[in-house]
């Protein structure tokens, strides 16, 4: 047991030293106990260099908001108005459509132009469906379309494989010829086509149809850019596990490439539902006709239409692949946005 001696009394004038690894006028210093002062004690529930921190924080009240510049809200007003003006071009007539279809034959042609059916009728959709075998031509659009999305969507992964992750000759120069054929309008290639097509004996068969729109320089081009964001490191490891091109493909690749398989393969869907020209070229029997090749069997010998009965057709083309754009349209932005840090 210790005993400390007390302090020895100081005569006036004279200065003591502070004593070592001590701060002049902190609590407890000889020259903090010679003021009078004493050290705190903390308060409860932490240190004592919190609580005035904490009651600075609860003092602060978010400051007024700056006015936004002319400037900005001139770029929000034109913007809103280009929107609302691009809306109104192209959702009035689809509009107008499906209001028309459910008109009298009469109420079409009167004037001024009335929007709403006087007496809303299903007739022209029956008269179409009577008119034309429209439930052949639906099964054929949905079985070609699907065929046909379905093809391109594997075609363009395995041809965006090879251009990544593969090492083979010439590989910079077939990317080059992909990104060229993106250049090259379709129709340039029709001619070619059919001649290739009418020797090979497709004409009026689905075969005939499909086969020459297989090859998506589309979907190469935006698989391959997408791949090229993958962690190599992945595939390293598949390929260290022995894991061949095959594999790697279906067990790596195509998990991590789920919002860009969605883009293209929306964007091939809408392709093959709404392709005319080529259907309508090679096709001249309406068994193998798609829906949009088959409005044209509502068009009688003199030219003249029925405008209710071919507006209530061109609906059943038109909605299908209205709804699926609609709900997938998220997608498509997130597949189409997902190589895009690439160089």
């Amino acid at each position: 047991m210790s005993i400390q001696a007390a302090p020895r009394p100081v005569p006036d004038g004279v200065v003591v030293p502070p004593a070592a690894g001590t701060v002049p006028g902190a609590p407890g210093s000889p020259d903090a106990v010679g003021r009078g002062t004493s050290p705190e004690p903390a308060p409860r529930g932490g240190r004592s260099g919190d609580a005035p921190a904490r009651r600075g924080e609860r003092r602060r009240r978010p400051g007024p908001r700056r006015p936004r510049r002319a400037g900005a809200l001139g770029l929000d007003v034109a913007a809103w108005v280009t929107m609302i003006g691009a809306t109104v071009v192209i959702g009035a007539p689809l509009l107008w459509m499906v209001l028309a279809s459910l008109k009298d034959h009469s109420e079409l042609y009167l004037l001024p132009l009335q929007w709403l059916p006087a007496s809303p009728d299903l007739g022209s959709y029956a008269e179409a469906a009577g008119t034309i075998p429209l439930g052949r031509l639906l099964a054929n659009s949905v079985g070609l379309t699907l065929a046909g999305a379905g093809l391109k969507v594997l075609l363009g992964l395995a041809c965006a494989y090879a251009l990544v992750f593969i090492e083979v000759r010439f590989r910079r120069a077939a990317f080059v010829v992909v990104v060229a054929a993106l250049m090259i309008p379709s129709q340039i290639t029709i001619i070619p086509n059919y001649v290739l097509v009418a020797d090979l004996g497709w004409l009026n068969t689905y075969q005939g149809i499909l086969v020459p729109g297989l090859a998506s320089a589309f979907g190469t081009f935006l698989f391959r850019q997408h791949f090229r964001t993958l962690p190599a490191s992945i595939l390293e490891a598949a390929a260290l596990d022995g894991a061949g091109h095959w594999r790697r493909l279906w067990r790596f690749v195509v998990p991590l490439s789920g919002p860009t398989i969605s883009a293209v393969a929306l964007v091939a869907v809408v392709t093959e539902w709404n392709d005319y020209l080529w259907p309508f070229l090679v096709t001249e029997d309406p068994d193998k006709m798609t829906l949009p090749v088959g409005l044209t069997l509502l068009q009688n010998i003199d030219g003249m239409n029925n405008w209710g009965v071919l507006l209530a057709a061109t609906v059943v083309v038109t909605l299908p692949i209205l709804l699926v754009f609609l709900v997938l349209q998220r997608r498509l932005v997130a597949g189409l946005t997902a190589g895009a840090v690439t160089g």
